[in-house]
């Protein structure tokens, strides 16, 4: 699953008055501001990170 394959991931609502793990998740895929984009590496830890503020991201292969 992982062999250095990455996930373009946008942050593309806000983490305002969210609950504090999901807040977490969000900063520990290294998003910061709204409509910033990252590449993570794809791992079942990212996924799982990723899975619970879906809500909140724009996922892409990248």
């Amino acid at each position: 699953m992982s062999d250095n394959k990455t996930l373009k991931v946008t942050l593309v609502k806000s983490t305002i008055g969210r609950l504090p793990n999901h807040k977490a998740c969000v900063s520990g895929l290294g998003l910061r501001k709204m409509h910033q984009t990252v590449n993570v590496i794809d791992t079942p830890e990212n996924r799982g990170m990723i899975n619970k503020v879906s809500y909140l991201l724009k996922v892409e292969e990248a």
